[in-house]
């Protein structure tokens, strides 16, 4: 069965792609295990921990656009290439701020690094593309199950390299960089095809592809999967140390709440063609909700487990069917353009969240923070129900054309 994997050139790709979704997410666990605490020990003003994780989500927002553009000019692998050698530049230069107590070099350098994620997140879309139409739902999930890897190893990881150096959190950014050197060398056996320069040809303009239904509750989907998890999720770390939890509490609470976003994968897939995309992307946004009802019921340790772990399956299944739904949006010659703007807004939010989590935590505190979170996924549930009303309505007055 693996050996007939492997000679199809599809699922060989997919594997590939898997591979580096898997790496690239356990260089974001070790960063995220750190991020708040280093940034929270370097800042002059503690309200301002987590602006380095925010910078980071900017940095991959900002990367979005010239990535898509520049992919499509060079091709996906040569594009994700040029990510991992950013993402190595990135981690080596936060290593070094950590050992020479820098912020401002700090914010830099993990900037850099989320630059190296806007690239890489271009990872399930190269999987949609070589998918055929049965596939595709499965092949992005399939990559996205990568991430099972990351939450497995990445906290262990980000235990053993912050022990092997004498300045605190400087292992976990050159762990970072050496997994950034993986991807590169993994992502040089991958093999796409470049689209056809008449298959480039034409197409709608953007407006017209985001005043589309289709569009507005995929974006919406996406962006409000990515802002409430890194809200709730990024100061996470710092919220349990500062309430008497150890590090490694808090390192087993994040890999739980990655568990949560990468093992439904495996299933997610086969649950959309089953029920149906915006169904799934409901259920995602119900489980968030679940999420910060448990968040703001208590402070226990199985309060930060159970909250953590919905919010990763909440996000998982909203994520995943947001990226299904903007595959219907456009054509292979709008896809660049749509692939970008979309990719902006959702990293864009996830920045947004970030730097929100730090402010909302320090000044308001966890409870508020998290019922934040409520009204933008009350606001996802509302698109879901009206666009499939809609496309029922559509149907409905199909069959009734044709009867």
């Amino acid at each position: 069965m693996i050996v007939a994997a492997l000679r199809d050139p599809m699922r060989r790709n997919v594997g590939l792609l898997s591979g580096c979704f898997a790496l690239v997410v356990t260089g974001n666990v070790l960063l995220i295990s750190v991020t708040a605490l280093v940034g929270y020990e370097l800042a002059g003003d503690k309200s301002l921990a987590t602006l380095p994780a925010a910078l980071m989500w900017a940095g991959t927002a900002a990367a979005t656009v010239p990535a898509s553009f520049l992919m499509r000019r060079i091709g996906r692998r040569a594009g994700f290439l040029a990510g991992a050698l950013i993402g190595v530049l990135g981690a080596s230069l936060a290593a070094f701020a950590v050992t020479a107590g820098s912020f401002a070099l700090l914010c830099l350098g993990v900037a850099i690094i989320g630059a190296y994620n806007g690239f890489c997140y271009y990872l399930r879309f190269a999987a949609s593309e070589i998918a055929s139409d049965d596939f595709r739902s499965r092949a992005i999930a399939l990559v996205m199950a990568g991430g099972v890897v990351a939450a497995l190893a990445g906290p262990a990881i980000a235990t053993a390299a912050n022990d092997l150096f004498a300045a605190a959190y400087a292992g976990p950014f050159l762990a970072i960089a050496g997994l950034a050197g993986l991807v590169f060398l993994l992502a040089a056996f991958i093999d796409i095809p470049r689209p056809q320069a008449i298959e480039l040809r034409g197409g709608r303009r953007l407006g017209q592809i985001m005043r589309q239904p289709v569009f507005v509750v995929a974006a919406l989907g996406g962006a409000t999967a990515y802002g409430v998890m890194v809200l709730m999720m990024s100061i996470t770390p710092l919220a349990m140390v500062s309430r008497a939890f150890s590090f490694g509490d808090a390192a087993f609470v994040i890999q739980w709440h990655v568990l949560g976003m990468f093992a439904p994968s495996f299933f997610t897939g086969h649950l959309i063609r089953r029920f149906g995309v915006l169904t799934v992307m409901g259920a995602g946004a119900a489980a968030m909700l679940a999420s910060t009802a448990v968040a703001v019921s208590g402070t226990a340790m199985l309060n930060f487990w159970l909250a953590m772990t919905l919010l990763g399956l909440g996000w998982n299944f909203l994520f995943i069917g947001g990226t299904t739904l903007l595959t219907e949006a456009y054509s292979v010659a709008e896809r660049a353009k749509t692939q970008a703007v979309n990719e902006f807004m959702v990293f864009g939010a996830a920045g947004l969240g970030s730097f929100l989590s730090g402010n909302l935590h320090y000044y308001v505190g966890w409870e508020t923070l998290n019922l934040a979170a409520v009204p933008p996924l009350l606001a996802v549930l509302a698109a879901t129900l009206w666009l499939a009303r809609r496309r029922r309505r559509v149907a409905y007055g199909a069959r009734g054309a044709a009867d």
